[in-house]
């Protein structure tokens, strides 16, 4: 039996379950609300520089990796189907952003590069990220940030590990 007020997770879990608490339901969602919030507010800053949400997400994966991606891994990365992001790294070619070029260890593979213009705006990019984020969690203790940073890399990590 559960002693009411217990401090460790599991017996906070299962008293939840008893109680009918339905706060624990709305997590996922109450997470998927605030990373969509967030990228929204990313988006219509970013949008004068003509960069859609998708758009700022492939080059900021791009610029932070540590070799050239194909297409295969950065769709995986960036969370889309293989067909979405051709179609989007087509416009974002056409548009100066990114360029195709083939694979030095695979023929049939294609390496996306940034150009130019886009390596001038990831700095762009970064800075107005940050900007957004220290107005987002002004208010919010070191404490506070320390441990929803403790609390979502865990969520984070039984997910994966759930998949």
């Amino acid at each position: 039996m559960t002693r009411r007020g217990d401090a460790r997770p599991e017996n906070r879990m299962q008293e939840s379950e008893q109680h009918g608490d339905q706060s624990l339901e709305r997590l996922g969602q109450l997470l998927g609300e605030t990373a969509r919030a967030w990228r929204h507010a990313l988006d219509r800053r970013l949008r004068p520089m003509g960069l859609s949400g998708a758009r700022w997400l492939v080059l900021l994966h791009l610029a932070r990796a540590p070799e050239p991606l194909t297409q295969k891994a950065l769709a995986h990365r960036v969370g889309i189907e293989g067909p979405t992001l051709v179609g989007l790294l087509d416009r974002m070619a056409a548009d100066g952003w990114v360029e195709r070029r083939p694979s030095g260890s695979d023929r049939r593979s294609k390496n996306i590069h940034l150009t130019a213009r886009a390596r001038r705006t990831i700095p762009q990019i970064e800075e107005t990220a940050a900007t957004l984020r220290r107005e987002l969690l002004s208010g919010l203790s070191d404490r506070d940030l320390q441990i929803c940073m403790k609390v979502l890399t865990r969520i984070r990590q039984g997910a994966e590990q759930a998949e």
